[in-house]
């Protein structure tokens, strides 16, 4: 707790917590317009084809039935889902809203618009398609080993780079050269709330779209363009959301059901199960990373090479950017000579890939700090030690864009975790030799604050003070359900000194509020918190410049305190909030309120390091995650319990990633984990005790010195676990996720 700061830096529950406790809070599903229709889809049960024939005419003539659609009464236009703005590069124009060639397993065939679901339900049954199906390709490699079979007109290989930072250095004959092949695997993002989005079209010609999203500017851009609309007749409206990570970044069920309603002049939902979910919205892609360094005999790193394939699935999306944001992280963590990483990304008939929590972050991390853990081995090195002989420092520089790593503190992470967990002794422990072996694994992790350095960075927000005192921030901010709002709160509430009770927060709204690029890429606390900040600034100046007329005392001798203004030296004399902003509409003739935008001008690196015991059961293959310490170089905590609440959730899904979590793809294609009965993830007996350590030094252009935490939480999960599992068994494993076979077969 800091008791230097009134609000930030305390802990204070999440703004809507009681709501969600009671059951009150009103999500998507809960929202009915009146004559609301409903919308189902037909999905493709092939993984490669063309639609020949189809045929909708009993699904018509089903009572309850409104309006049945099939790529031939539906644009002939393909769009991007990751779209944010309008000349954005990187977006991979592919999809159609329903399509005449079927690409995946729950590619879009057709859509029955109808009175109830359960209608809508029993005329998909009635739809004929005749199919004619083309070879499969369920991995890239088999898509690049057979290019005579297009997915796409324009071939499988979607894109590839090569990205060389530095400059070779002569080797000595010591050095050692280590290669590893690590592979993570398609996983679901399995946020609570499966999909789901209403739109209206209404006689006015302006259509409203309600959706649980990231990106609700993004989602107008994409749906006005392809639908030939004005932005101004499109209105995106942020609803409460049950959880995202990265799955609702684009624009997955938006554009469709846009389209739907202002065919059939009525509101219109369309709902996704936990099925529909898995198999047909976005997963996080499939990877293949080869890593080869060269190494000096007392473990400095010399060269760092990394080839990399990406698993698009059937589409593009977001596929291209993340694989190339994925080429800069390693810079990030590590100081490295000459470092080259090359990527493709593929397309398969698999699902699609998009964008997922620490976007790109955890599968390139898991895979260096995977290879990290075998040169040490190969260097009869402590994995500690290693790290600590390479890692960056406080503001070394990004050499991927020049710009600074602000004040890293990763090594102080890696030290006093390590301090903290007992490291040292742990690893070198006796991991016995019975059926139970325990083992111990570190990772580090860096990510990012925002886009700056690679994609322009900004937010705007209006701030005004209403005639009791009281605030509303209006902003373009999307809460995902950990805190954003109250976060912004907090940081309004500290600048203002006022009750957080006397602040709302307004989310996105493209007609009403101002505009922002969305909640993703762990922009929110730096970016947006950032704006917050300014803008409370800005509004206070504002305050005491109206105090100063009313009390016709000069501004330099006014101070805010407890909500009110008062002078220097005489506390007694004070203009409660109230009184300034009921007589500054009279006195002042003025309204208290300000809009702010703010630039985001630099991208430091945010850190941490992870430290996991396991223990191995040798006779079933069976992983249990036994003490758990996460260090973070958080800069400054906001709400320090909505950290450990992020750190905690980081952990549960980094470990689902490192040991069970899979979506698994028959060789034809179909998906074999379709449900939450047969997809695992990480439940509350499953979970250690996670131990956080949070670094505090502030010194980057953050709200109060605040950095990120959503995304980096979950990065160095996975190759923490791996490396335990490796330190126990004395194994060398690295194809995600561990499951009991692959343990039991490299006990073999």
């Amino acid at each position: 707790m800091d008791n230097s700061l009134k609000y930030v830096g305390h802990t204070f529950p999440i703004h809507d917590a009681p709501q969600k406790v009671k059951g009150s809070l009103v999500y998507l599903s809960d929202i009915k317009l009146p004559e609301m229709l409903y919308a189902k889809l037909l999905l493709s049960p092939i993984a490669h084809g063309k639609i020949k024939q189809i045929d909708t005419t009993r699904a018509e003539a089903l009572p309850g039935v409104i309006k049945v659609f099939t790529h031939l009464n539906t644009p002939n236009k393909t769009f991007s889902r990751y779209r944010i703005v309008p000349n954005q590069d990187y977006c991979f124009e592919d999809e159609r809203l329903l399509t005449d060639k079927v690409r995946f397993v729950g590619d879009r065939v057709a859509a029955v618009v109808a009175t109830s679901k359960a209608v809508a339900k029993e005329a998909l049954a009635l739809i004929q398609v005749e199919y004619e199906e083309l070879p499969v390709l369920s991995t890239p490699q088999q898509a690049l080993e057979n290019p005579e079979i297009r997915i796409h007109p324009g071939g499988n290989l979607l894109h590839e780079y090569d990205l060389i930072l530095g400059e070779k250095v002569p080797i000595a004959g010591d050095c050692l050269e280590a290669e590893t092949l690590i592979t993570t695997q398609k996983v679901h993002h399995a946020a609570m709330e499966t999909h789901v989005c209403l739109a209206d079209f209404d006689s006015f010609g302006k259509l409203t779209i309600w959706a649980a999203c990231q990106g609700a500017f993004g989602i107008r851009t994409i749906v006005a363009d392809l639908l030939n609309l004005s932005y101004h007749k499109v209105r995106v409206i942020k609803v409460p959301m049950g959880g995202s990570f990265g799955g609702r970044q684009e624009a997955v069920l938006e554009p469709l059901t846009a389209f739907l309603a202002k065919e059939v002049r009525h509101p219109v939902k369309l709902s996704f199960t936990r099925e529909e979910s898995i198999i047909t919205t976005m997963t996080r892609p499939a990877t293949s990373s080869k890593i080869r360094t060269i190494v000096s005999k007392e473990g400095i790193l010399k060269e760092f090479s990394v080839e990399t394939i990406v698993d698009a699935g059937a589409y593009a999306t977001s596929s291209v950017d993340n694989t190339y944001v994925m080429s800069k992280k390693i810079g990030r963590l590590y100081r490295i000579p000459y470092y080259r990483h090359t990527g493709k990304t593929v397309y398969t008939n698999t699902p699609i890939a998009g964008g997922a929590r620490g976007w790109g972050a955890p599968e390139i991390i898991t895979a260096a700090e995977i290879h990290m853990d075998a040169a040490a081995r190969q260097l009869k090195m402590d994995p500690f030690d290693i790290r600590l002989k390479n890692l960056v420092h406080p503001y070394d520089e990004d050499k991927a864009t020049q710009y600074s790593l602000g004040n890293a503190r990763v090594i102080e992470c890696l030290e006093k975790g390590a301090e903290a967990f007992g490291w040292h002794e742990r690893f070198n422990g006796d991991p016995g030799q019975g059926r139970f072996r325990k083992g111990v694994g570190l990772a580090c992790a860096a990510h990012k604050n925002g886009m700056f350095g690679g994609f322009p960075e900004h937010s705007t927000m209006i701030l005004k003070m209403n005639e009791d005192g009281s605030f509303i921030l209006n902003t373009g901010l999307h809460e995902l359900g950990c805190g954003t709002i109250t976060s912004m709160i907090q940081i309004t509430a500290e600048v203002l000194d006022v009750d957080p009770s006397r602040i709302t927060v307004l989310e996105a709204d493209t007609e009403y509020g101002p505009y922002d690029f969305g909640s993703y890429g762990s922009r929110v606390t730096y970016i947006c918190g950032a704006c917050a900040f300014e803008a409370a600034k800005g509004l206070k100046e504002i305050i005491l410049d109206c105090a100063a007329y009313i009390l016709q005392k000069p501004k330099q001798y006014l101070r805010v305190k407890n909500g009110q203004v008062w002078e220097l030296g005489n506390e007694e004399k004070a203009l409660t909030y109230r009184e300034i902003a009921s007589t500054a509409k009279v006195k002042n003739n003025t309204d208290i309120i300000i809009t702010h935008t703010y630039h985001g001008t630099s991208n430091p690196g945010v850190y941490a390091v992870h430290f996991a015991e396991v223990e191995v059961d040798t006779a079933t293959g069976q992983v249990q995650v036994l003490d758990y310490l996460a260090a973070h170089d958080i800069g400054k905590a906001i709400n320090p319990g909505m950290v450990e609440g992020q750190i905690q959730g980081g952990v549960q899904m980094g470990i689902g990633y490192a040991l069970y979590e899979e979506i698994q793809i028959g060789k034809n294609g179909r998906i074999l984990t379709n449900g939450l009965k047969n997809y695992h993830v990480v439940n509350a007996p499953d979970m250690p005790e996670v131990k956080t350590l949070l670094i505090e030094e502030g010194g980057d252009e953050g709200p109060y010195g605040a950095k990120s935490i959503g995304e980096i939480a979950l990065v160095p999960v996975a190759a923490a676990i791996v490396n335990a599992v490796n330190h126990a068994l004395n194994t060398s494993l690295s194809n995600l996720p561990l499951t009991p076979e692959k343990i039991l077969a490299a006990l073999k």
